[in-house]
C-alpha cells in the first residue's frame, strides 16, 4: 500500500502536493481513525494555506462524527498539552515544521498527546486509499460546536512555570534574545520569558507565513543574525525556534549555536540531580553526537540511540516506563515530567532554571562537553539514489563499527559519519562529525565523492 506518513505527519508542497481534496479526504480518513463522537482539537502554525487545509480538514473529521475545536494559531506543544488537560480524544495540527515555506502538514495527536503509533498511522493511510466505510450519520448530527472556551495558549504556559523554580530565575534578571521564525512560537516563548523576569529581545518575532527574516528550520546559518545580536546585547542566552516552535536551539552568551545533542546532554544531566526519582536514560536520534555518550555514561546515565524522528522516541518512553529525557540533534527536546513530546517552550525554561541553579554561564557549561565539529549535507536526490548512498556507505565504510537502525551510522576512531534518507523531503541527509575542522571536511569530500561516484554519475 502507497504510503502518506513520513517522519513526522504528512507533509508537501502547496497546492501541487498538499491541496483541499487531499485535506479533505485524508481528514474523513482520520475521522474514520477516531471514530463518531470523537472530541478533537484542531489548529496550526502560520505557514501559507494553513486556513485552506484546516477548513478542509475539519470539514472531512466532522463528516465522519467527530466534534471538531478549533483553537487557531498556537504552538504544536502547546495543543499537545491541551489535549491531556482537556481530556480530548486526540488533535489535528496543520503544520509542516521546519520545511521550506511553500511546503505544509498534517499531525494526527492521540489522546495522550503525543503523535500516533506508526502502526495507526497506517490505519489511516489504509482509509485514504481504500476509502471510508459509508457514512450513517443523520442530518441532525451535524450542529456547529461551540467554540473551545478556554485558553490553551494560557494553560501551557502556566504549566512550563510550573516545572521550575520561577523565583529563582525571576531573581537572576537574565536578557535572552528569541528568533521567532516569524511563526507561533511568537505567541508563548516571549510572554513565558516575561513572566520569568527575562528581558526579551525579539527577532523574526511577527506573524509572517512567508518566514522573511530566515528559514524555519533553525541552523547556525539561519541564526547567525540572532548569535551576532546575543553577543551585541550581552545576552545570557539566545533561542531560535522552527515553524510550529516543538524545537529550541539554543545559542550561547559567546554567540556560539548548539546543537541539540550538546544542550540535550547538559540538560539531562540536570534533570537527573533535580529529579531522582526519574529512571536513569535517555533516549537520543541516532543523528546525536558521540558526545552525549562520552558525556553522559561516566555520570552514570544509558544512552539508548533509537532511529531519527521524535514519535519513536516518544512512544519508547511510554513504552518502558519513563526515561529522564528524550531529545534530538536538531533542537528537540523532551522534560519528560511536563510532557512525552518536544517542547520549545518547556526546554528554554528549563535551561534557564539550570544556569540559575548551577550559577554558571552556559559557555561555562558547554565547555565541559567533548568537543567534535559537525558537518552538515542535504542533497536533493530521489528515494532510490538515497538508498543507493546508503548501501554505498555501509559497503565501503564495511570494516567499521555501524548503526543501521535508521540509514547507516559509522562510527570510527574520533569520527562518526550518518548517511540516511529525509522522512520530510526528497533529500539524502548526510551527517558527520570529528576532532577537528580540518578532518572533518575531508571525511565530508570524500563521503560526497564516494556517493556522486557511485550513484549519481550516469
Amino acid at each position: 500500500m502507497k504510503k502518506l506518513f513520513g517522519t513526522d505527519g504528512v507533509r508537501g508542497r502547496i497546492p501541487e502536493e498538499l491541496n483541499p481534496e487531499k485535506a479533505l479526504r485524508l481528514g474523513r480518513a482520520i475521522g474514520a481513525y477516531f471514530g463518531k463522537g470523537s472530541r478533537v482539537l484542531i489548529g496550526r502554525d502560520v505557514r501559507a494555506g494553513g486556513h485552506m487545509i484546516t477548513h478542509a480538514v475539519a470539514s472531512g473529521l466532522i463528516a465522519e462524527g467527530v466534534k471538531v475545536y478549533e483553537v487557531g494559531l498556537a504552538p504544536t506543544p502547546a495543543i499537545q498539552y491541551n489535549v491531556r488537560l482537556l481530556g480530548m480524544d486526540g488533535a489535528v495540527i496543520v503544520t509542516a515544521s521546519h520545511n521550506p515555506p511553500e511546503y505544509n502538514g498534517i499531525k494526527v495527536i492521540a489522546n495522550d498527546g503525543i503523535e500516533i503509533p506508526r502502526s495507526d498511522e497506517k490505519i489511516i493511510e489504509e482509509y485514504y486509499f481504500k476509502g471510508t466505510p459509508p457514512s450513517k450519520i443523520m442530518w441532525r448530527s451535524f450542529v456547529e460546536e461551540e467554540f473551545l472556551r478556554t485558553d490553551i495558549l494560557e494553560n501551557y504556559i502556566n504549566a512550563i512555570i510550573d516545572q521550575v523554580d520561577a523565583d529563582l530565575i525571576r531573581k537572576k534578571n537574565y536578557k535572552v534574545v528569541v528568533d521567532c521564525a516569524n511563526s507561533v512560537g511568537a505567541l508563548t516563548t516571549p510572554w513565558l520569558l516575561r513572566r520569568l523576569n527575562v528581558k526579551v529581545i525579539s527577532l523574526n518575532c511577527h506573524l509572517d507565513p512567508t518566514f522573511p527574516g530566515r528559514e524555519p528550520e533553525p541552523t547556525p546559518q539561519s541564526l547567525s543574525l540572532a548569535a551576532t545580536l546575543v553577543k551585541e546585547v550581552r545576552a545570557d542566552l539566545g533561542v531560535g525556534h522552527d515553524g510550529d516552535a516543538d524545537r529550541a536551539i539554543l545559542i550561547t552568551d559567546k554567540g556560539e549555536v548548539l546543537w541539540g545533542d550538546r544542550s540535550g546532554a547538559l540538560l539531562s544531566e540536570f534533570v537527573a540531580e533535580k529529579w531522582r526519582d526519574l529512571p536513569r536514560r535517555v533516549y537520543t536520534a541516532v543523528s546525536s553526537s558521540l558526545a552525549v555518550e562520552e558525556y553522559l555514561k561516566p555520570r552514570g546515565i544509558e544512552v539508548i540511540w533509537t532511529p531519527v524522528g521524535s514519535v519513536g522516541i516518544s512512544r519508547k518512553i511510554k513504552e518502558v516506563g519513563g526515561a529522564i529525557s528524550g531529545f534530538e540533534e536538531n533542537g528537540g527536546y523532551m522534560h519528560v515530567p511536563h510532557q512525552l513530546v518536544r517542547d520549545g517552550a518547556m526546554k528554554v525554561a528549563l535551561t534557564l532554571y539550570m544556569l540559575a541553579e548551577r550559577e554558571k554561564r552556559i559557555s561555562d557549561l558547554v565547555s565541559s562537553l567533548p568537543r567534535y565539529y559537525t558537518i552538515k549535507e542535504k542533497i536533493p536526490m530521489s528515494r532510490e539514489k538515497a538508498t543507493c548512498a546508503v548501501n554505498a556507505i555501509s559497503e565501503h565504510f564495511s570494516e567499521y563499527r555501524q548503526i543501521t537502525i535508521d540509514g547507516v551510522k559509522v562510527i570510527g576512531d574520533g569520527f562518526w559519519i550518518l548517511v540516511r534518507p529525509s522522512g520530510t523531503e526528497p533529500v539524502l541527509r548526510v551527517m558527520l562529525e570529528a576532532r577537528t575542522l580540518e578532518e572533518a571536511k575531508k571525511i565530508r569530500d570524500n563521503v560526497l565523492t564516494l556517493i556522486n561516484k557511485k550513484c549519481l554519475e550516469g
